[in-house]
């Protein structure tokens, strides 16, 4: 009988299939602007880490029309975009002394959920950045206008389509000076259903969402007006899960990626806002 014949091992402890089935059930659901975004899965199996994806370009401002006379027609074109395809994970490392006896031994649990938030912050960071360089409805505030107007005329820039379903994403400084306007209506008063999580309150039709990747380092911060589908998730690769164990050291590895291309789907649906700081 050999001396590892009946030994625990790591991989009777935890199942990888297990994690993965978990943090993809979990993941999409936990992306804070997932809501607004197109989800598709049709680059599973593709080759290839730079693709090719639909993009829809501005149709224009609306135009002033007299009576009788007809609305302008602007024909919706579709561009396609080249979006780099980016892996996102985290390894997350535990002695054996904390497998063994640590709090409810559910090491796998906790290796689930860091692998969650780091595909998260990942995935949003990159769509905020993507928002930020791709928009190409922009609006401004200045430090020392009302900022309800300011919201009012960035709406402006969806011409007839400003009415509708949108989400105000905020830096969380920009919320007090909405919330002392006189078109603030607070979130114990909106009846809408919440689109995204974290809604403080609506102006103007949009419900709004401070979000701290959004802070102000210094200088002018940012906001967007976004409607749904404005973005895009497009998935490459469901997670991966695998084990590594450093014997030396007797420390394991719990490693968990996942493949995503997110990015900006309809230009005409985002909308990108300067808040001057002077």
């Amino acid at each position: 009988m050999g001396a590892g014949t009946y030994a625990t091992k790591l991989a009777d402890l935890i199942d990888p299939e297990v994690i993965a089935d978990y943090v993809n059930k979990k993941l999409i659901d936990n992306i804070q602007l997932s809501p607004l975004a197109k989800i598709d899965t049709t680059l599973v199996g593709r080759p290839g880490d730079i693709v090719s994806l639909p993009s829809y370009s501005y149709v224009g401002a609306a135009q002033s029309v007299s009576e009788g006379q007809d609305i302008p027609i602007a024909k919706l074109t579709q561009s396609v975009a080249t979006v780099q395809v980016s892996k996102y994970g985290r390894a997350v490392e535990f002695t054996d002394e904390a497998l063994i006896s640590g709090y409810d031994n559910d090491i796998a649990t906790e290796a689930a959920k860091q692998v969650i938030m780091a595909i998260n912050d990942g995935v949003e960071t990159r769509l905020i950045s993507e928002m930020s360089s791709t928009a190409t409805l922009t609006s401004t505030i200045a430090a020392s206008a009302n900022p309800s107007d300011g919201i009012a005329d960035a709406l402006e820039k969806f011409g007839e389509d400003m009415s509708g379903e949108g989400v105000l994403v905020i830096p969380p400084s920009f919320y007090t000076r909405l919330r002392k306007t006189d078109d603030w209506i607070p979130n114990t008063e909106v009846g809408a259903e919440q689109i995204i999580r974290g809604r403080v309150g609506m102006i103007h039709g949009l419900q709004v969402v401070p979000m701290d990747r959004l802070k102000v380092q210094s200088g002018d911060a940012t906001a967007y007006i976004v409607k749904r589908e404005a973005l895009a998730i497009f998935m490459k690769r469901d997670t991966l899960v695998e084990f590594d164990r450093d014997k030396l050291a007797q420390t394991n590895f719990i490693i968990g990626s996942k493949i995503f291309a997110p990015y900006v789907y309809n230009k005409n649906k985002l909308v990108k806002i300067t808040l001057s700081a002077s």
